[in-house]
């Protein structure tokens, strides 16, 4: 399985002019500096939940289906399934009609369910299946729920005054537990 990004969000959900009046900056000097620290933190939250806080487009390459043949999609919050593609014998990926599957979107992870059929089986050995698929709370940061919005802010003020490199795993390199306790319920626990 591969999970690769095809579209990055158009914006991020923190400015940094947000960023600046958060760490009470007047200076443009270091705003270069501030857009990274925002990127950077907007990705270690992303990672850290399986989320995508902004819309962005991502595909999805499997080697055959799972056994279940039901597809768990590990990005949240998904909003569409946009192509299914199974690749035949020469290697050339053919759409799936959507009519052969729906999208569970109530579940967490989404979910790819068959309806009453078996799903058509790729033909090469690897990375026969893909799907296209968006995902992200919306296109813009006032869609984002404002707890990973403030844990953004709060781990890029965190990372402004903290620049020199720590040994990963010394305190120094840890993240604020402020920033943890904001994003834990956004956390996907499995019973």
């Amino acid at each position: 399985m591969s999970l690769v990004m095809t579209t990055p969000p158009a914006v991020e959900p923190v400015t940094v002019a947000d960023a600046k009046a958060h760490m009470r900056i007047d200076s443009d000097d270091e705003d270069v500096l501030i857009g990274s620290l925002l990127l950077t933190s907007r990705l270690h939250i992303e990672v850290a939940l399986s989320l995508a806080l902004i819309t962005q487009s991502w595909k999805l390459t499997l080697d055959r289906w799972p056994g279940g043949r039901d597809v768990e999609l590990p990005l949240t919050p998904l909003r569409s399934i946009d192509e299914v593609r199974v690749k035949n014998a020469a290697g050339v990926a053919n759409a799936v009609p959507a009519e052969s599957y729906l999208v569970d979107l109530a579940s967490r992870p989404a979910r790819l369910v068959w309806n009453n059929s078996v799903p058509p089986s790729p033909q090469v050995r690897a990375n026969g299946i893909e799907i296209d698929m968006t995902v992200g709370f919306g296109s813009t940061g006032e869609s984002v729920p404002a707890p990973l919005k403030h844990a953004i802010l709060m781990l890029t003020a965190h990372w402004y005054e903290h620049r020199d490199p720590g040994e990963i795993g010394s305190d120094d390199a840890r993240i604020p537990e402020c920033v943890s306790a904001l994003i834990n319920p956004f956390r996907t626990i499995r019973l």
